[in-house]
This record gives structure tokens, sequence and C-alpha cells, in this order.
């Protein structure tokens, strides 16, 4: 949507009353239109995900392009590696699978409503908003929306207003190939992203952090609107002292300083065997000079996406320094270096008071706690709240189902770090502080559905089991009521 200032200059951006009022506008369109047409079929819905897969395909390295204009520099292979490919990857799962999943699910009838039968049909739920975050803002906001297209459902999108270039581009583009009733973008800054909240829809996804996500939550509840939260929390990585800890180490990095850490799923904390903090700390600076040679400098890593989120970080490492923590920082020349780069940075033996342990990190910060034993470890992990996502590195089969059973996180992955997110068949969510309800795959088709129970009653010549139940009721449902007893 282009405007107009006072000057008559154009504007690229709608002011926050504009965004407000097309806001509206929109969900008043697509609420006609779900109350007014047929769902759509098989035909309809292939289609639809067709146009993103189109829309992502013919215009990767633009997107590439667009995130490493919000974020200062975006490391193109990992812009095409989960926000392009990862979002085309989830498409083309749902539309392989979709006809099989809209098909009525027969279920188990007793033998007391017999030859009646059951079935459940999903049916799209309406008009759905979705709230995606910054970190990942294409995946995080056409994957979900894919979900909730597949399932007939009308689709408004509220993008996250520190990625502005990202956010245009794909309002272009979904305007391009996609009527305003059917799936619609809007823009703005954080009021209107409070009013997005507000409004009646009939599902609502948001991802993001704990602290917006209850806001979301709360204000979704006024209008009864069932949300999916998928926010985040301290995800711990613990490493066995069966593991060979070079290994580890380099799947731990990986996955941290993927994106630069702004990943929610990221490993927030390492837990290690007593007396290998120092090696884990040596090894890790090692191997990010292998990853990463002049990080400052090097196209391949990925700056924090914004001033705040710069400082919030130096923050949380002066916090942990001035309680006595020991940092070690990555070695990064900083003439020469892209704005916003933060060196990986271990904080050793912080304290469990400093925000570095109480916060989301968010960034490429990574405290190495100590355990003495795997219970130990357990036992500090259930500590805090239930976090998105638990790594364990370990290699006997006894330990590693143990940790499974006694800890609770939205997903898990073994002997590797943020590789069950991209697995198109695994249910991806919460539990607790980290959020509620789940999509990807099935998971996000359901998610997307009502789950409509339907039972078909037949008999012979207008004869059928339940009318045995009929009053007046004599020795017959007498005799019924107890042999039902019985089984």
């Amino acid at each position: 949507m282009q405007s107009r200032d006072n000057n008559g200059a154009v504007m690229l951006f709608p002011t926050p009353d504009q965004a407000k009022s097309a806001l509206h506008e929109v969900y008043q369109r697509q609420r006609a239109a779900f109350d007014t047409l047929s769902p759509p079929d098989y035909a309809d819905r292939k289609a639809a995900l067709v146009k993103l897969l189109a829309l992502l395909e013919r215009n990767r390295i633009v997107i590439g392009d667009a995130l490493n204009d919000d974020f200062g520099a975006r490391a193109q292979p990992e812009s095409q590696m989960v926000d392009v490919n990862g979002s085309i990857s989830s498409i083309r799962y749902i539309k392989r699978h979709l006809r099989k999943w809209m098909r009525p699910e027969r279920r188990h009838t007793s033998i007391w409503f017999l030859p009646g039968g059951n079935a459940v049909l999903r049916q799209p739920v309406g008009v759905v908003g979705i709230m995606s975050p910054w970190n990942y803002p294409v995946h995080l906001s056409l994957a979900p929306a894919a979900a909730a297209l597949a399932a007939g459902n009308r689709v408004m999108l509220k993008m996250s207003e520190l990625v502005p270039q990202t956010t245009a581009l794909l309002k272009r583009l979904v305007q391009e190939n996609f009527e305003a009733d059917q799936f619609c973008i809007i823009d703005g800054d954080a009021s209107v992203a409070a009013e997005f909240a507000a409004v009646p829809f009939d599902h609502l996804l948001f991802t993001g952090s704990t602290a917006v996500g209850r806001k979301v939550a709360e204000a979704a509840a006024k209008n009864l609107t069932p949300v999916t939260l998928e926010l985040g929390g301290k995800s711990p990585a613990i490493v066995d002292q069966d593991y060979p800890l070079a290994r580890a180490v380099e799947r731990i990095v990986w996955g941290k300083l993927f994106n630069a850490g702004q990943t929610c799923i990221a490993p927030d904390y390492v837990l290690v065997p007593k007396g290998s903090e120092q090696a884990f700390a040596d090894q890790a600076i090692e191997r990010v000079g292998r990853f990463y040679p002049d990080i400052g400098a090097n196209p391949d890593a990925t700056s924090i996406i914004s001033d705040r989120h710069y400082r919030r970080l130096a923050d949380l490492v002066e916090d942990a320094r001035g309680r006595g923590a020991r940092v070690v920082e990555a070695p990064m020349r900083v003439d020469d270096a892209q704005p916003r780069r933060f060196p990986l940075t271990l904080v050793l033996d912080a304290p469990a008071d400093s925000a570095v342990m109480r916060e989301e990190i968010f960034g490429p910060v990574l405290p190495v706690v100590t355990y003495s034993a795997l219970d130990d470890a357990i036992r500090q992990v259930n500590a805090g709240p239930a976090p998105l996502a638990l790594y364990y590195f370990g290699n006997t089969r006894a330990r590693r189902q143990q940790v499974l059973a006694e800890t609770r996180s939205g997903g898990v992955t073994l002997n590797d770090t943020l590789i069950h997110y991209l697995q198109d068949d695994l249910p991806f969510g919460g539990i607790g502080d980290s959020g509620q309800g789940s999509y990807h795959g099935r998971e996000g088709f359901d998610t997307f559905s009502h789950k409509k129970a339907v039972f078909t009653q037949r008999g012979f010549g207008g004869f059928t089991g339940a009318t045995l139940l009929y009053p007046p009721y004599g020795r017959i449902a007498a005799m019924l009521l107890k042999t039902m007893r019985g089984l």
C-alpha cells in the first residue's frame, strides 16, 4: 500500500491508522467471503499451494536480498536454507498429502448403535490470523499460511515491523497472486500488531517471545479465539560424558551461530560434566575460527537484527561479568566488521540469578554450566520452565531414554541441534511457557481444521439398535442396560 505525506511525497508504508483501517476492511472481506462462498475444494486448495510454491521459486534471490537488507548482513545460504527452501519443502509436503488429509476419517461405532457409522470430517475453521516474527520472516509466515490455506481457510498475516523490506516484498508478491479475501499481508508497527491480536479470528497463531505471547493470548481470549503460541525459552544442550566433546562442540556451535543465534530453538545454554567446561570453551573458540574466519567481515555470518537487540546482548554479558562470571570471546577485528556483528561469547561460572541465566538469550552468547551426574543435569533443566527444544548428546541408550522420560520440552534433537524443526512430518510446538499447540505437516492441517463428528444412522425398515432403548422402558431396556454394564 502506498500513501502520501502532507507534502505529497509517496510513502512506501501506511501510517498506523491507515494500517488498522486496512486490517479491519480486509477482515470484513474475508469474513464475508467465508460466510457466503462454498468451502474451497481440493483443486482450489492445491491451486493456492501451487501459487505459493511458484512465488518462492521465482523470487529466491530477491527474497534473500531483502532479508540481507533487513538484517544489515544475512548470509544468503542461510536465507535460502531455511526461509526459502524450508518453506518450499513444507508446502510441497502439504501438497503431496493434502488429498489424503481431506478424506473423511472412519471411526469405530459402538455395538449398540450398529448398523450406524461414525466419521470425522475436517472442515476449515474460517478466517485465520497469523503473527510472524522477524528472525525467519519468510518461513515462519508462509509455512503456517500454507497449512491454513490447505485446510480451506481465509488467511491474514501480520509480519514484523523489524523486517520492512521483506514484508514489502512478500506483500507485493501475495497481492499479485491472491485475492485479498483469500490471503492478505498486513504491515505496520507494534500498535497494529496489538490491534491484529484483538480481531475476532477463528484461529490465531503467534510466533514470538513468551512475554508478548501472553499479551496476544489475553487479547484473543476476549473473543474466545483459539490460539496456537510458538514461543521460546532457554533451550538446553546436555553433553554426556560418553559423547566425544569435539563432535558435540561442533554441532552446538553450528546451532548457536546459525542466523547469529537468533533462533527460537537455538541452544541457549550448555551443560557439560564438571571439569570439562574450559575444554568446551577452548574447542568452541577454535571451531568458530574454522566456521567463520574473521567473523566480523565474513559474508557467511549474520548480523544482529537491530541496535536495540545488540545492546541487549552486550548488557547480558556485562551483567554476568560484573557478577563474577568468566567471559571468553571469539576474536573479531572490528575495524572492517559488518554492522552489529556479535562474536560467539562463552560465559562460564555465571551466577544463577544473572540475567544471562534467567532470560532467553536469542543471540551468540552461550553460558556453559557444569553438572556432577546426569540426574543433576536433568534437575537443573527441570528447575526452569519447560523449553521449546532440548538437545542431548550421548551414546548410551538407557541414559538417552532417561533424559527423554524425565524432562519436558517442545521437541528434541539427539546428538545434534535444530534438526527436528526441519522435519516436515514432525509436529512443532512448545509446552508450558514455551507455547501451546503445534503445526507442521499433518498437525498444521489439523490445527486449522475443525474436526466435525458425524454419526450416520442406518437400519432395516426403520429399526435400529437404538430403538431398543426408546421408552416406555421395560424388561428389554433393563436387560440391555445390564449387558452394557458388563461389556
